[in-house]
Order: C-alpha cells, then structure tokens, then sequence
C-alpha cells in the first residue's frame, strides 16, 4: 500500500519514512509539509494512507483532512501528533487512527494493518452494492449542456469520449473538442451508470471507447481509445477492475 506522509519537521518525516521501509507491504510514495500541498499530492501521487500531522504552518491537518473526506475515493487518513487534546476531533473528519509522537514501530504497524483490513471491507460492500446502483439510475439526458460564450452548447452523449476533472472545473473529451461543464464527476458518475466507468478519482471514461489498456515504461498504466489519441491514466486501484471489465468487453 502507497502512503503519503504530511508533516513540516523534516526529522519526523524521516523517521516515519524509515519506520515503514522496513514494514513489508507498505511504501512511502511521497511527502508534503502542509495541508495546501497535501491536497495537491493526493491528486498526483493516489496514495491509499496519508499520515497527517495536526500543528502546521498555513493550512493545518484538521482543515487538510475536511478536505480529503471530499474527494471521491479519498485515501484513509492516520493523525500523527504530538497533542492528544485534538483526538475528538480528529476522529470527527472520518480518521482511521491517530497516533501520538514520537510514533512507536509497533503502533505504526498496527494503524497500518487496521486500515488495510478497512479498505479491504469498504471495497467488498462497494462491489456488493454497484450491480444494485447502476442498474437502478438510468440517465435521463441523451447531451450535456455547457455554457459557453456563444450560449448553451449541447454536447452529444455519444460523442463524449471522457469526463476529466481538474480542480473545480470538469472537462469534456468528446468528437468536437474539449468543453468545460458545471458537472461535478460524482454527479455525472450517479446518472450515467454504468455508461462510463471510473479510471482514476479524477476521469470517467465511455465504456464503450475503450480499446486497451497498456502498461507504460513507467510502470502506469494508460487505457486505448478508439476515436482520439488521449490516453487517460488508470489509478492503481481501478487496474484490476478495467482488466475484468476488458475481458468482458
């Protein structure tokens, strides 16, 4: 499992990066030294634990993890802090653990495990529950509406090749070009069911355009579409998935 470490003490970071290095299954994949660029390395590296610390210059970890509950598949988060007068409140923004400085090797352990058994459940009741979902929302719109300086313009369905979400904005791929729309990816994800499938936390992509799914030099992987030479990425946590999906295809 890919972990992420938030703290602004180099020192701390270090020791918590060489803690897990010597934890089997478990790899630091990046850092940060506040909540602003935490958010920012969440969305670029797709971690599955962040260790956040609370006390920080500018943004704090409170305020960091609100923001992490909001983001579509956000990865779990473990508090790391020297106060322990923040654990009610840490506990409110939907954290899995919260561990007092210095950390200790075997408390960092037992987090870890404890929230790969949670993301080992969450994803078996979120497999149970799809087929009931996608098979009850049916869309109602055959186009997307955008507005743009010539008006509202009407994206066809069937011409949308992706919808990829940067920010607060969401973009669409489709025959003519790239739209920006008011759509948030959750929404279009709910109403179009199984019509689009989920790549990344931040791409849906027609099913019906995929063509492949490829494994780049950098060990990524990137899907194939059948009418435009973007190839969106594919998070670590949707391989398996597509490559049942392909199979089925």
């Amino acid at each position: 499992m890919h972990i992420l470490i938030v703290d602004d003490e180099p020192l701390a970071r270090l020791r918590l990066e060489r803690m897990i290095d010597s934890i089997e299954g478990y790899e630091v994949v990046g850092s940060a030294d506040n909540g602003a660029d935490a958010i920012i390395a969440i969305d670029k590296l797709d971690p599955d634990i962040v260790l956040l610390d609370i006390r920080m210059p500018g943004e704090g970890g409170l305020e960091a993890a609100r923001k992490i509950a909001q983001i579509p598949e956000p990865p779990a988060v473990i508090f790391c802090t020297a106060y322990d007068e923040y654990a009610l409140e840490a506990f409110e923004t939907l954290a899995v653990g919260y561990l007092l400085k210095p950390v200790q090797e075997q408390a960092l352990i037992s987090a870890l495990d404890k929230t790969r058994k949670l993301n080992k459940l969450q994803l078996s009741a979120a497999r149970l529950e799809e087929p009931k979902e996608t098979t009850t929302k049916q869309s109602q719109r055959q186009n997307i509406s955008a507005k743009t300086r010539r008006g509202v313009e009407l994206i066809p369905l069937e011409s949308v090749y992706c919808f990829i979400a940067d920010q607060k904005y969401v973009t669409v791929l489709h025959a003519n070009g790239e739209t920006l729309i008011d759509d948030t990816l959750k929404e279009l994800s709910d109403e179009f069911g199984e019509r689009y499938v989920r790549v990344h936390r931040n791409t849906l992509v027609a099913v019906e355009q995929i063509e492949g799914l490829e494994r780049t030099h950098n060990g990524q992987y990137e899907l194939r579409l059948k009418s435009t030479d973007y190839r969106p990425v594919v998070s670590r946590r949707h391989v398996a998935s597509l490559k049942e999906l392909l199979t089925a295809l």
